[in-house]
């Protein structure tokens, strides 16, 4: 689904998300939520920032 609007509407655009976030299953919002964590992860990773457990040790 696409939202197609002439001028900027926040409450018909959180009123589209909703509807659509409803109509996907539990499993499916948790397979975008686990995706888009990974996205998120490599872009950290990409710009320098590493992960948390990833401690470098001084010798």
């Amino acid at each position: 689904m696409i939202l197609k609007l002439s001028r900027n509407n926040p409450k018909k655009e959180l009123d589209f998300e909703i509807q659509y976030l409803s109509s996907l299953s539990v499993k499916q919002r948790f397979e975008m939520m686990l995706k888009k964590s990974r996205e998120m992860v490599a872009l950290l990773e990409k710009s320098g920032h590493r992960r948390p457990f990833e401690i470098i040790k001084r010798t």
